[in-house]
């Protein structure tokens, strides 16, 4: 999933070379991390947060078909 995530990412932001994605699973919860350039989350969050619901809501989609829970946390430096 978190190369699905990366790629969707990617295509997003306009500084590719400082976005990192790391994965972390603890059971059935896995939670991706995202960092990005400060002037790309905007890009990333979308106008009122419609970019990063849609995202998460196809990680959540992607989950009930795994019989997993995935956590999208988008962090800042």
């Amino acid at each position: 999933m978190k190369e699905a995530v990366e790629k969707i990412i990617n295509a997003l932001v306009e500084d590719k070379d400082s976005v990192e994605v790391s994965e972390n699973s603890e059971g059935k919860n896995t939670t991706i991390e995202v960092r990005v350039a400060e002037s790309d989350m905007g890009r990333l969050i979308g106008r009122q947060g419609r970019t990063v619901k849609a995202i998460r809501s196809l990680l959540f989609f992607a989950g009930q078909k795994h019989k997993k829970r995935f956590n999208l946390q988008i962090l800042e430096d």
